[in-house]
């Protein structure tokens, strides 16, 4: 019997080769966003799981406990069913900026503004941090916000400002922070230009265990100074502003640091600032106001993604790479403007600033007619120096506490003592302390989501990829502030 032919195979042939041009490059974003959406939803919700089943063992540990009372052990079982029912619930809603209400704007930045906001539903009080997304991308600033994000969301410090929820739209990354109405430490040493050695102890003695807060983390904070030290409404203090250092952008980096240093004074820099030459003065007591005419155009340039320079360490600067100890520098350059009563290398310029940094020995110098303790100035010292002489770079936080400049002070309870000033609040949306009168009170967010719809004509994927992943809830954020 004859064979039949065979009939082809559809095995036969080769696969069909991938055309890489058949989808649009708008299609294959798309495509990549879903994918990584998808992988990090079971990302996030296997976190969550093992959140609750920690939260469940806590509470098999309570109910097995002898040393409470059925009475108690039952309150505390049905506050955290509650708990529970109240997070999950939470979980399901969508947020979005039109959840709240605008009371004013407090604060302001290269990249974003922050805002004292009111919850419609509940009316609860809180800070509102928002951030140009585009303006982020441009800067190459996305690891820092990154970083920020994921120290607030992993932190649970009385130290540090607690994030409640993180969320994002087509225009702007969002974080709903707690509200601290007392302002920061800047605004203080513009109120009271100088502190005694017993206050400025107490706030040295507190922004040591902040630092160390954020060291236990396994991060450097990286830009400590006094914008970034925020009162609560007992006058004790928390950290804000991690990694978003606008010093440690692309056109930041060391090479930066070195172009400004061997430049003449750029005009741009000068036409932002009062003309205030530090280095053309004497520093004495006699002059507080042009001290002070100087600190609040060093507050303007924060505004600007020029930043201010005058509390980096210079190992910073050399590129040659940096530690922990970093952020101890800029805790000794805060302990003596308090003293004292401004930074010492402040300048006119930020490039004067760099070169006097890089040159440290040649101008620390301590005012004759300021006559600081022995333990004080040898607090500075050791904090003030190069990093291998600088204290702490052995055992961190530890080292500072042991140095007789903190004799007495009980590390334990210092959040539970009065501070040395209370803000004097007239209601929970008081904002005195925050130099509002200095910020534009202008909503330009609808403009800005306006512009940045136009010109991604339509394909949100390409700004939205960087920052998958943001969104953030914390478990007891509806308790809100």
């Amino acid at each position: 019997m004859a064979s039949q032919p065979q009939q082809p195979s559809i095995y036969d042939d080769e696969p069909p080769t991938k055309n890489a041009e058949r989808y649009s490059t708008t299609i294959t974003e798309k495509v990549k966003l879903q994918k990584m959406l998808t992988q990090e939803f079971f990302k996030e919700n296997v976190e969550r799981a093992k959140a609750r089943n920690e939260r469940a063992k806590e509470l098999e540990g309570i109910i097995g406990s002898r040393e409470l009372s059925e009475a108690r052990k039952e309150q505390k079982k049905n506050n955290m069913r509650k708990s529970e029912a109240n997070f999950l619930r939470f979980l399901r809603t969508s947020e979005r900026q039109q959840n709240y209400n605008t009371l004013k704007i407090i604060g302001k930045g290269a990249f974003g503004e922050v805002r004292l906001v009111q919850r419609k539903h509940d009316g609860k009080i809180y800070a509102l941090k928002s951030l140009i997304k585009a303006e982020m991308h441009k800067k190459d600033q996305l690891a820092h916000v990154r970083a920020e994000r994921d120290i607030l969301a992993n932190a649970d410090s009385p130290w540090l400002v607690k994030l409640h929820t993180s969320f994002q739209d087509s225009t702007f990354l969002y974080m709903l922070m707690e509200f601290l109405p007392g302002g920061d430490l800047m605004t203080m040493l513009i109120k009271y230009e100088i502190f005694s050695e017993d206050i400025t102890r107490f706030y040295m003695a507190e922004i040591t265990l902040a630092i160390e807060a954020v060291h236990k983390l396994g991060f450097i904070h990286r830009d400590i100074k006094p914008d970034n030290i925020l009162l609560d409404r007992g006058g004790h203090i928390k950290l804000t502003d991690f990694g978003l250092s606008t010093g440690f952008s692309k056109e930041h980096s060391a090479s930066y640091y070195q172009q400004l240093m061997s430049q003449t004074r750029p005009k741009s820099l000068a036409q932002n600032r009062q003309s205030v030459s530090i280095d053309q003065i004497q520093l004495t007591v006699s002059n507080r106001n042009q001290i002070n005419t100087w600190r609040k155009s060093r507050r303007q340039l924060a505004y600007s993604t020029v930043g201010t320079p005058d509390y980096i360490a210079p190992e910073i600067f050399s590129g040659k790479g940096y530690d922990f100890g970093c952020d101890w520098w800029s805790l000794g350059t805060i302990m003596f403007e308090c003293l004292i009563g401004w930074p010492p290398f402040c300048a006119e310029e930020p490039h004067d600033t760099y070169r006097k940094i890089i040159d440290w020995p040649r101008h620390l110098h301590f005012p004759p007619d300021q006559q600081l303790g022995e333990d004080a100035e040898h607090f500075v010292r050791s904090l003030v120096c190069d990093a291998p002489n600088r204290i702490g770079r052995v055992q961190g936080a530890q080292e500072l506490k042991l140095h007789p400049f903190f004799r007495g002070v009980n590390w334990e309870s210092l959040r539970k003592i009065r501070a040395p000033f209370e803000p004097k609040l007239a209601s929970n949306v008081d904002t005195q302390y925050f130099p509002i009168d200095e910020i534009p009170q202008v909503d330009h967010s609808a403009q800005l989501r306006a512009q940045t719809e136009a010109a991604m004509g339509g394909d949100e994927a390409t700004l939205s990829l960087p920052f998958i992943g943001y969104t953030y809830k914390r478990f007891d954020a509806f308790r809100g502030s």
